[in-house]
């Protein structure tokens, strides 16, 4: 039963890490955040922050390795990178959907499991609240690098986008006027909670094999 333990276990990180990627590109549009760069900024960042936790802790919890939630976010990076292949073949430019900055965030989840001597809790609080935090201040560095996004979005419009997500100017003043504090804030209040499904999902697992 170990082998069938275990394979479970790599499907599930397959399973999650293949849909990081689709949350990615379904979710963020254009280049991630694109044509609703400001507009929806927070809600992307709790989608992305969340979906690295649960995954990262629970891959690194099956483990008991620090480094293996780095790992894990690798594994979406590079998933994403070739994704965006498939929008290069369609005649996009290649940086039509920009990859997330998942992997200084799942740093310092590894970290934080490694401080605390392998603690499981502390890497739950601490871990997901240092992921709900940092990625929403990475992410905006990364958006700041990409070229002018409304330009990308008017150039190159999805064929598939309906009429209501036409490309809008950010309306600067409203509840989003700070996207990178509302993104930090609410992920690191959700990313707790997600990260203890994470680590209870391990748990469930085993006791399914058992």
């Amino acid at each position: 039963m170990v082998w069938l333990r275990r394979t479970t276990h790599y499907l599930f990180i397959v399973v999650v890490a293949v849909n990081s990627t689709l949350l990615t590109i379904n979710a963020g549009d254009y280049i991630f955040y694109s044509d609703w760069a400001w507009t929806s900024f927070v809600v992307l960042s709790i989608s992305q922050s969340t979906m690295l936790v649960v995954g990262a802790i629970y891959y690194m919890l099956f483990t008991g390795v620090p480094g293996t939630a780095t790992y894990y976010a690798t594994i979406m990076t590079i998933y994403t990178w070739v994704a965006k292949g498939a929008w290069f073949a369609l005649g996009y430019p290649y940086d039509f959907v920009v990859t997330p900055v998942w992997i200084p965030s799942a740093m310092l989840l590894d970290l934080t499991y490694w401080a605390t001597r392998r603690n499981k809790h502390a890497a739950i609080i601490i871990g997901g609240t240092l992921v709900g935090l940092s990625l929403p201040i990475f992410n905006m560095i990364n958006l700041l690098l990409v070229r002018d996004p409304l330009e990308m979005a008017f150039k190159y419009p999805r064929p598939t986008l309906p009429p209501y997500m036409t490309p809008i100017e950010p309306q600067v003043g409203k509840f989003y006027n700070s996207p990178v504090a509302l993104g930090s804030g609410a992920g690191a209040v959700l990313s707790v909670p997600i990260a203890a499904l994470g680590a209870k999902l391990n748990t469930w697992t085993y006791r399914w094999m058992a």
